[in-house]
Order: structure tokens, then C-alpha cells, then sequence
């Protein structure tokens, strides 16, 4: 699984994932059509930079994702969720 951020057409940044075959990472197996993060909190949406939230490191503790990011080029956050709910998204937008 590999996080990543980009930027839509209002200009605010986003997080999404892709899951990458083991034996070649150049090969993307699914991909989330929508992010995984977005800035919503008022410390996402007003700062340096106005709605950004960029992935700056990932952990997965037993079966949680925890992903570390910054928040309007101000901040530092953590978000988690079930890895099991994010590979099922990333599978079932492979078929």
C-alpha cells in the first residue's frame, strides 16, 4: 500500500492509496477512486496553505493503520483506520 497526496480542481490537497504488486511495485493493482483523508477540520482548512492534508508517514500496528500527515503546512495530525477497510476499498477497485 502506498499513500499519497493530490491536489483537485478547488486546489485543495487530498490523500489516496494504491496497492502495489509485492514482486513488482511498478504495477498498481487497485487504486481508491475518492480519498482516503481529506481536510475537514479547521486546522486542516485554514493555515499557511488553506486545505491541504498531505501523508508524511505511515505505521501499521496489528491491524490498524495509523498515517501520520500534515495539516494546512501548519500542523501535524494522525489518522487511523482498519487496514482490512482500506485493501477491500483497494480490491474492489481493481475488479
Amino acid at each position: 500500500v502506498m499513500l499519497y497526496h493530490g491536489v483537485s480542481d478547488d486546489g485543495s490537497y487530498h490523500v489516496g492509496a494504491v496497492l502495489l504488486d509485492l514482486k513488482n511495485p511498478l504495477k498498481i493493482l487497485g487504486r481508491t477512486d475518492r480519498p482516503i483523508l481529506d481536510p475537514v477540520m479547521p486546522y486542516e482548512k485554514t493555515g499557511v496553505v488553506q486545505n491541504v492534508v498531505f501523508p508524511c508517514g505511515a505505521v501499521l500496528r496489528e491491524k490498524t493503520l495509523f498515517v501520520y500527515y500534515g495539516a494546512a503546512d501548519k500542523v501535524i495530525g494522525v489518522a487511523t483506520m482498519p487496514i482490512s477497510e482500506l485493501l477491500k476499498v483497494l480490491i474492489a477497485d481493481s475488479n
